[in-house]
C-alpha cells in the first residue's frame, strides 16, 4: 500500500471519452483521485452523485475530482450522462493502475472470493504527492470526510 507523503504513481487511463488523462496533468492542483468497483451499482451511484453535488465546493479548495474503475469508456459515459456527473472518469480495464495503488485486492462477498476493487481515495497534492488516504466511509458519506478533511487543512 501507498503511504502519504510519497509519489503518487504517475498513470495515463482513457476517460468516459476514450481521451487519455494523465495524471501528471494536474499538478498545481489537489486531484481526488478514488476507486470505485463499478458504474451503475447502488453504492458506487451513491457514492459519485455525492461527489457531484459537491463539485462547487471541492472547486473551492481547488480540487479536480478522479473516478477510477475497471470499467469501458461506454459504461462510463453511460453512468455520467444517466447520473449527470460533472467529473471525469477514467476506465483501468486491465486494473494496472489500480494495482499501482494497491486497491485490486481479493474480497469476499456472499461467501465468493474474487479479485476487485477495494473502494479507496486518495488525496494528491499540488505537487504530485499523496496528502491523505480515504479508506474508512461509507459511500452515503465519502464526500463529506473529503471535505471535511480538506476544511481541517485549509
Amino acid at each position: 500500500m501507498l503511504e502519504v507523503g510519497s509519489l503518487a504513481p504517475n498513470f495515463t487511463l482513457p476517460d468516459q471519452d476514450n481521451n487519455e488523462v494523465t495524471l501528471s496533468d494536474f499538478l498545481g492542483k489537489k486531484v481526488l483521485v478514488y476507486f470505485y468497483p463499478r458504474a451503475s451499482t447502488p453504492g458506487c451511484t451513491t457514492q459519485a452523485c455525492a461527489l457531484r453535488d459537491s463539485k462547487a465546493e471541492l472547486a473551492d479548495l481547488n480540487v479536480v475530482v478522479l473516478g477510477i474503475s475497471p470499467d469501458t469508456p461506454k459504461k462510463l459515459t453511460n453512468f455520467i450522462n444517466k447520473q449527470s456527473l460533472n467529473f471525469t472518469l477514467l476506465g483501468d480495464e486491465d486494473h494496472s493502475v489500480c494495482e499501482s495503488f494497491g486497491v485490486w485486492q481479493l474480497k469476499k462477498f456472499m461467501g465468493r472470493e474474487n479479485m476487485g476493487v477495494v473502494r479507496t481515495s486518495f488525496l494528491i497534492d499540488e505537487q504530485g504527492k499523496l496528502q491523505h488516504i480515504f479508506n474508512k466511509f461509507k459511500t452515503k458519506d465519502h464526500h463529506e470526510v473529503v471535505l471535511n478533511y480538506l476544511k481541517e487543512q485549509a
